[in-house]
């Protein structure tokens, strides 16, 4: 048993997957930073326009995508690394949430 974990922990790919977690951590907390801010934009573009910006719709639609990639090579439910080491994701399955028409 002990020779089976020694030979895990000499193993390359054990090593880059756990800095590649560390740095997806990192990348997790700056995604969420950044959502905070976007929906602070939004929520401010609603008020004095009355309507959502939809270039911003967009880009938090591709940020949500990107953070479900994260989630998912984190908790090993993938070993596909997402970007800077992939393609930004382009998330087509939209969610019929972007219908804020101010009718209240």
């Amino acid at each position: 048993m002990d020779e089976e974990i020694k030979q895990r922990l000499q193993k390359k790919d054990f090593w880059q997957r756990g800095l590649y977690v560390i740095f997806f951590m990192f990348i997790y907390g700056l995604s969420n930073s950044l959502v905070i801010c976007v929906v602070f934009f939004q929520f401010v573009t609603l008020i004095i326009t009355g309507k959502t910006n939809s270039l911003l719709l967009g880009f938090s639609q591709g940020l949500n995508a990107y953070i479900h990639q994260i989630i998912s090579y984190l908790s090993f439910n993938t070993d596909l690394r997402p970007f800077p080491f992939s393609a930004w994701p382009q998330d087509t399955n939209r969610v019929g949430f972007t219908d804020t028409s101010a009718d209240d």
